[in-house]
């Protein structure tokens, strides 16, 4: 039956678009250093490394039963690292078959003999609409949107209804990392005189990239269904 197999196939897929480019294979030697930094450098600045490269997928450890700083003795403790680092083993994974999926669509586009439109008959809002298509027409791609709509929601709810809004802000940031961290760099400060402007730039600035989040999800998604199809063939 092809239903029953495909989550058999899944893994398999994911671990092809992960290691089958330079630019994947080049992150996960990436990652690997970082994990080995966390190791040699624990108290080092760029310990956290590792996180950054594999949010936003790895920051949903802040609300995993497991990780470091578990306690519990001396096995549970060891159990719960070794947990800890599989998931970010897993989320690096999907970040390189996300890489990977991107790479292989530029090989694709750019291969000889495959026909493309001409430049000039396309306008600007054919190549947006174009670009931003992978966001919407997956579930994947979809489902992320629907989780930073609800994070970045209950930030404006929590900064303009409620006495006290706390950390609000560290849901939509966490969940459209690693790109929201530059976003930062773009929010007055609480001194300026546009410092009223902080919720609103800071949730233009998140939404901006979580829509980039969901764009290379969605390309992702793309190329799961094109090996798919190839292996169904």
């Amino acid at each position: 039956m092809p239903n029953a197999s495909r989550p058999r196939r899944l893994p398999r897929r994911l671990f092809a678009l992960a290691t089958d480019n330079w630019l994947a294979r080049g992150y996960l030697a990436a990652f690997a250093v970082s994990v080995l930094v966390v190791f040699l450098f624990p108290d080092s600045d760029i310990a956290q490394s590792s996180m950054m490269l594999t949010a936003p997928l790895s920051f949903l450890g802040a609300v995993l039963p497991f990780g470091p700083g578990t306690e519990g003795g001396g096995a549970v403790e060891a159990s719960a690292v070794a947990l800890w680092a599989v998931w970010l083993g897993l989320c690096a994974l999907v970040n390189a078959a996300v890489l990977g999926a991107l790479a292989a669509g530029s090989r694709t586009a750019a291969a000889p003999g495959t026909r493309t439109p001409a430049r000039s008959a396309r306008t600007g809002r054919q190549m947006t609409r174009d670009l931003l298509a992978p966001a919407v027409d997956n579930w994947l791609a979809r489902g992320y949107l629907a989780v930073v709509a609800a994070a970045l929601g209950f930030f404006l709810v929590a900064v303009y209804a409620l006495p006290d809004p706390g950390f609000a802000g560290i849901w939509p940031l966490m969940s459209t990392a690693p790109f929201s961290f530059l976003a930062l760099v773009a929010v007055p400060t609480e001194d300026s005189a546009l410092a009223w402007l902080n919720p609103l730039t800071f949730s233009a600035g998140v939404a901006l990239c979580g829509l980039l989040n969901a764009v290379l999800l969605g390309h992702l998604a793309r190329r799961l269904r094109v090996r798919e199809a190839r292996t169904a063939a």
